[in-house]
């Protein structure tokens, strides 16, 4: 809020757009103490994805899964047992690195499941909701909306790369150009560095497009 010059504003909330179910399928790995990375798994190539789920779980009867739901108890559903079915973790799929902490362990599977394949595309969407007052029309709330919605080529061009890449690669060029002369570290929200940046993203189609909101 510094940086952007919001002080005064009266409340500033940020929030990020998550697949349904998303967060509630999290959970699990987070009560599980599977998102640690401070601890060490030393012998993990002989563990199956399986029994490293058994070693977090409080003993009981039944199948690894089953313990799972009893530990999750009301926070189970389907959904989630969907989700965590396609992640093969009740397979005894093995674990394909020599060690790691849990949370290395849980990435190295996500990427592998996550992966883009053929004829996948990312997209990128992010928006911004201002309500604000002038000092002429002090009883009236205004609302401005700034969106912007980047759709990757194909699985190995995406949006997040465009949207990541390209502002670093642009304002390194303009720097080396001559575009600006700041020195030491800088972030961009100087106008000598976002004003060329943001018309060159414009060409690569990434704008935000503002409207005024009834």
């Amino acid at each position: 809020m510094d940086v952007y010059g919001l002080n005064d504003v009266k409340t500033m909330l940020r929030g990020t757009l998550r697949q349904h179910g998303y967060c509630k399928a999290w959970n699990v790995f987070v009560k599980l103490g599977l998102t640690d990375d401070t601890s060490r798994i030393s012998h993990a190539k002989d563990l199956t994805y399986t029994s490293l789920l058994a070693a977090f779980l409080p003993p009981a009867a039944g199948s690894v899964k089953d313990r799972l739901k009893i530990f999750m108890g009301n926070l189970w559903d389907q959904e989630i047992e969907t989700m965590l079915d396609y992640l093969e973790l009740f397979s005894d799929k093995k674990i394909n690195i020599a060690e790691g902490t849990p949370a290395q362990l849980l990435q190295v599977l996500l990427e592998e499941k996550w992966k883009l394949v053929q004829g996948d595309k990312d997209m990128i969407v992010m928006e911004h909701q201002f309500e604000y007052t002038v000092e002429d029309l002090p009883e009236t709330i205004l609302k401005l909306k700034s969106s912007l919605v980047v759709t990757g080529k194909d699985e190995h061009h995406t949006a997040m790369a465009l949207t990541v890449g390209l502002p670093l690669a642009i304002t390194v060029k303009n720097f080396l150009t001559g575009g600006f002369s700041l020195s030491g570290v800088q972030i961009p929200t100087r106008k000598e560095i976002y004003e060329p940046l943001l018309t060159e993203l414009e060409e690569h189609g990434i704008v935000f497009n503002e409207r005024l909101m009834k």
